[in-house]
């Protein structure tokens, strides 16, 4: 059966590729009641693997479930595949960033019955939550507390990738080096007590190489994370644009601007 070109000059094949491209553009950024459902499906799925990525690297990487492992790989891969088809330029969306995270956490699940200590590497599917403007808008509408809080979420989430991946890149170069780095959790420890200066000392560096890590991870690390751990602690500022000088972060008390010394009225919910 073949083809025949309209006078347009595309074919029925095309046509149909451009409907089907056009309907899953409407469920990845539409605004219907089906395409929120979608995106909430999806987001729901992203933190249940999540889950599961982080609790299955706890364990013993000898006992991981590749059966679960290539489940979700093909889930991701079908996602995946989706969003290039829904993009405008697919080309150019190879390349972006979270298009590459989602291709590293797929070939870490299709390769977990050859390269266990990759595992930790499917966590940066975390940069995927938060990343999409329809879904942050979406959670603004129907969560106050997302609303009230969005900025500490999102840095809680930065924060937890950057100490697992921070985590990985220690597990993978050191597990077959260092006798004191057996599992996951030996490496999240060494680089939480790195990260945080502790240093208790228990756990050490003996090669060139792992000691080359500490000093990268001590001079890079842990100006990041003490940035990152900042975000949540900090006082809570809040979205307001002042009409003089155009700052728009203030003090939730804030009743002048801080940067021009105008007076600013800052809607509260009250007490």
């Amino acid at each position: 059966m073949t083809s025949h070109p309209n006078p347009s000059g595309t074919t029925q094949t095309d046509t149909r590729f451009q409907r089907f491209r056009a309907g899953v553009r409407r469920l990845y950024y539409g605004m219907t009641p089906g395409a929120q459902r979608w995106r909430l499906t999806l987001l729901t799925f992203d933190i249940v693997t999540i889950a599961y990525f982080v609790i299955s690297s706890m364990l013993d990487p000898n006992r991981s479930n590749h059966i679960a492992d290539y489940l979700i790989a093909a889930v991701l891969t079908a996602d995946y595949l989706l969003r290039l088809a829904a993009a405008h330029r697919p080309v150019r969306a190879v390349f972006e960033f979270t298009a590459v995270t989602d291709l590293v956490v797929i070939l870490s699940l299709l390769a977990s019955a050859f390269i266990d200590n990759l595992a930790f590497l499917r966590v940066v599917r975390m940069l995927r939550l938060l990343r999409s403007y329809h879904l942050l808008k979406e959670l603004r509408d129907a969560s106050a507390f997302f609303r009230r809080n969005e900025e500490i979420i999102q840095s809680a989430i930065n924060l937890f990738v950057f100490v697992f991946v921070v985590t990985a890149i220690v597990y993978v170069a050191e597990a077959h080096r260092n006798p004191e780095i057996n599992t996951y959790l030996d490496a999240l420890y060494y680089t939480v007590t790195t990260l945080t200066t502790t240093g208790f000392g228990d756990i050490t560096m003996t090669d060139s190489f792992g000691r080359f890590l500490t000093v990268m991870i001590m001079i890079f690390g842990v100006g990041l994370f003490l940035r990152l751990v900042q975000t949540i602690f900090r006082p809570q500022k809040i979205s307001y644009t002042c009409p003089d000088c155009g700052l728009s972060r203030h003090d939730p008390d804030a009743v002048h601007c801080k940067h021009c010394g105008r007076t600013i009225h800052i809607p509260t919910e009250g007490e």
